[in-house]
């Protein structure tokens, strides 16, 4: 392997770790050469420049020429992970886990009882509470038997509710059902429109009514004008009101909202956020919030133990050493498998994500990062083969990677064996090709400065999108999924390809400034710019409304019928949440996590919860 550039300080102290977590870091550097002062800065960036030197100046001089197949492509230098080594000495206390666990039980049956004895929009409001605090999947049952019922109602229009019920009534109603695939109209909000279909003055000072309809509205689907309307009208007066409100758990509710939308929100986040409001809040059900601590508790100490085990397989590689150009984000991939699933009988599908998405994270940046075009076709060609044997001709940073991606694999075909599952095998192997195919072709594009039509880069993106890789890493988690369901999601069903394509497009709003190193890199924003002869700003405000057609896409697709199981289906619209919380507001949450994912891993993995 070539010589490395200089990296910074790998592996913090996990004291230190935790400092970093919340903030309580002092200035970003020290006086003079660590830059606090003027002059202090001025010396550490020519400290910088004079190390990176003759390298720079030859990677500079290369890019400039022809492109030849042994140039590196200029190399990005990753932070560390900022997590340490704290999960990896988690212990897990069996007897504790088992005493909280009998305390939910015992409370379950209470909170079952009332939710089998509420009506009208008492019963709505608790669904919806009950959802918000994490705890709907312990009532699977009973709440669909209802909302099936209030459906029925809603449709036959049955005692005339809907002139019963207000806004705020009204919105719930709609969003619940719409969240559990049932798909009601949304003229159930014509009689809160004027003659002119825009919502009734009166409305903007109903803060409660307001911030359910703007709930509401992010559930909605290509052609409903009525919606796209309520997102525009309680979008403004939300942030008229978020001046005015006193501090309230009503005011955290409605800034959590205006910062992340509920139906967009992975739903672990929200139920963590929304604990703390909740607890704050003097209408608030004793019970319920006492049940909810304990059920957040043990699933907190679930995930710690999950996080233990893949930090401990994740170390024994010890690729931040190995493979420094690869980023180490082993938690934040972790992340992604707790939004993908955060009941608790979903552990093997966390295992699975985290140690998938690591896999394609470190072969993104191999070919991205790092390799040569000579050496980006070789890899591809050996992981065709998939064969331990034929690694002989590859440089040896690829030998530790391929090396890497055959464990991974071994360790699937022994699940998927021990589930019975072992049609499943095929598949991720081939998914796996795949991806490596796909990385390829985009280097190609990059290092040959080969600009490709957008409508080809998106064909591309799909698959770079990791969406098949990720999902049928999980398949020997998941009971309910067969062959077929495997084909089903291979076959490009409409909320596949939306949903891989709108992460790619929330990836690259997010991203595109560090693909891009300082111009010496084509960009999917630098191809649409070319094609479409657009400016950068409307590129990227395209991209966005690519983003809002997406979602749109996706939740057409959730309401409607598909051939595969819900768990799937689920897990696709989880995943275009997570990808929105990662990527938003065009950051790029995964590579840079301190400021975005950082303060949600530390709440949901590390910051006990009084009980």
């Amino acid at each position: 392997m070539r010589e490395q550039q200089t990296r910074g300080h790998r592996g913090p102290a996990p004291a230190y770790t935790v400092a970093r977590m919340h903030g309580l870091r002092g200035g970003s550097a020290t006086c003079c050469l660590c830059g606090r002062c003027a002059v202090g800065q001025l010396l550490a960036e020519t400290v910088l420049a004079v190390a990176a030197g003759a390298a720079e100046v030859a990677i500079m001089a290369d890019w400039a020429s022809t492109c030849r197949r042994d140039v590196r492509p200029p190399m990005a230098t990753y932070s560390p992970s900022l997590w340490g080594d704290i999960f990896s000495t988690f212990s897990f206390d069996h007897q504790v886990q088992e005493r909280c666990g009998e305390a939910i039980e015992a409370l379950k049956s209470c909170v079952r009882s009332i939710l089998r004895a509420a009506k009208s929009g008492k019963l709505i409001a608790l669904i919806d509470k009950l959802e918000r605090l994490g705890l709907a999947y312990h009532f699977e049952t009973d709440i669909e038997e209802k909302l099936q019922e209030i459906y029925i109602n809603v449709n036959a229009n049955s005692g005339n509710e809907d002139d019963d019920y207000d806004l705020f009534t009204t919105a719930l109603r709609f969003r619940l059902l719409r969240q559990h695939r049932f798909h009601v109209s949304c003229s159930v909000f014509d009689k809160f429109t004027n003659k002119d279909h825009k919502f009734k003055e009166h409305l903007s000072s109903d803060t409660e009514g307001l911030l359910s309809l703007y709930e509401a509205a992010h559930a909605r689907i290509h052609g409903e004008d009525v919606l796209e309307e309520a997102v525009a009208f309680t979008t403004h007066h939300l942030s008229r009101m978020l001046q005015q409100l006193d501090q309230s758990p009503l005011k955290d509710k409605v800034k959590r909202a205006l910062e992340q939308a509920l139906h967009r929100g992975v739903p672990i986040i929200e139920t963590r956020i929304y604990l703390s409001i909740y607890e704050r809040d003097e209408s608030r059900d004793e019970l319920l919030l006492k049940l909810a601590k304990l059920n957040f508790s043990f699933l907190q100490n679930l995930y710690r133990k999950e996080l233990c085990e893949v930090s401990r397989w994740w170390n024994k590689f010890d690729l931040k050493t190995k493979l420094p150009y690869a980023r180490d984000r082993l938690i934040e991939c972790y992340l992604w498998g707790v939004s993908v699933h955060f009941e608790p009988q979903y552990s093997d599908v966390r295992i699975a994500v985290a140690k998938s998405m690591q896999m394609v994270s470190t072969m993104d940046d191999t070919y991205d990062n790092y390799a040569t075009l000579e050496e980006a076709d070789l890899l591809t060609d050996i992981l065709e083969r998939w064969d331990i044997n034929e690694i002989g001709p590859l440089p040896d940073y690829m030998k530790i990677f391929y090396r890497f991606v055959m464990s991974i694999y071994e360790d699937y075909e022994r699940e998927a064996a021990k589930q019975g599952m072992l049609f499943a095998v095929p598949y991720f192997r081939e998914t796996v090709k795949q991806l490596g195919r796909a990385y390829n072709q985009e280097l190609k594009w990059v290092m040959e400065r080969e600009m490709p039509t957008f409508e080809d880069y998106f064909k591309n993106s799909v698959i770079t999108s990791c969406i098949y890789v990720m999902f049928t890493a999980l398949v020997p988690g998941m009971k309910s999924i067969t062959k077929e369901t495997i084909d089903w999601l291979l076959s490009e069903p409409n909320i596949v390809i939306s949903t891989a394509r709108m992460g790619r497009h929330l990836e690259d709003l997010g991203s595109h400034e560090r693909e891009n190193k300082g111009g010496k890199m084509l960009t999917v924003v630098d191809c649409y710019m070319q094609q479409h002869g657009v400016s950068k700003q409307e590129t990227l405000a395209k991209f966005a409304e690519l983003v809002e057609d997406g979602w749109k896409n996706v939740n057409r697709a959730w309401v409607g019928k598909t051939p595969a199981a819900k768990e799937m289906v689920e897990q696709l619209l989880n995943y275009a949440r997570i990808a929105e919380v990662t990527y938003k507001n065009s950051q790029d949450g995964y590579t840079n996590p301190d400021k975005f994912l950082a303060p949600q891993i530390a709440a949901l993995f590390v910051d006990p919860i009084l009980v």
